[in-house]
């Protein structure tokens, strides 16, 4: 897939699942599930032991699915990633060597920020959307609207606090696709291997995106129309 590819992919879906598991074979089971429920992105965090072979197997074995990694922190940790064959970069800050990785491969890639100043450097260096984390601490929805309003051409992905009760008010706030940790893949659910569990929380989210999306576009439509006074 190339750059611009991904991220189409990646704001079309809306949702982009971080799994952070403790075993690779947690992971692969993560992935295929959330796969299964109708999101076809993930990305396995630098923290999961074998993080990089379950990136190469998930390639191997679903070439559907747009595969990339996080909690990616330096520039060797960024070309490791590149060499396993992932399709994006993410990172819980601005971290400008794996930004230079990111522009050598031409790759997508979208580091995290949190001020202003942040946001806007992060866009700045190259970022495809900007992971707004934690966002949930700081404000939640109404910081992520706080920061679309100076920054309307920034596509912001929110992350640290989306859950099934925050979900479509981020999206109605303006943010262009939602990153879901352990409320899209439970700790219990990945312990008793209940696939199901998953997938339908990835329907549900998926739904919860979609809805929220045609509603912000009914606000805007109807915020441009001006009624005809009658003369």
């Amino acid at each position: 897939m190339t750059r611009e590819e991904v991220r189409t992919r990646i704001e079309e879906v809306g949702i982009v699942p971080a799994i952070r598991v403790t075993s690779a074979e947690d992971a692969l089971f993560a992935a295929e599930s959330v796969s299964r429920g109708g999101i076809p992105i993930v990305e396995v965090t630098m923290t999961v032991p074998g993080a990089l072979e379950v990136v190469a197997e998930l390639l191997r074995n679903r070439p559907e699915m747009t595969v990339g990694a996080g909690t990616v922190l330096d520039a060797a940790t960024a070309r490791r990633c590149v060499d396993a064959g992932v399709h994006f970069l993410t990172s819980p800050g601005l971290f400008m060597g794996v930004m230079e990785v990111a522009a050598q491969y031409n790759l997508t890639v979208m580091p995290g920020a949190l001020t202003p100043s942040e946001v806007w450097a992060a866009w700045k260096a190259g970022a495809d959307l900007v992971k707004v984390y934690p966002c949930g601490p700081v404000g939640g929805a109404s910081y992520i609207r706080s920061l679309c309003g100076p920054f309307p051409e920034v596509p912001l992905l929110a992350a640290g606090g989306v859950n099934q009760h925050t979900a479509s008010d981020y999206i109605l706030a303006g943010a262009a696709a939602l990153g879901i940790g352990g409320d899209l893949i439970p700790r219990e659910a990945i312990h008793e291997h209940h696939a199901q569990w998953i997938q339908e929380l990835a329907h549900r989210f998926l739904r919860m995106v979609k809805t929220a999306r045609l509603k912000r576009e009914e606000t805007r439509l109807s915020a441009m129309s001006v009624p005809v006074e009658d003369e």
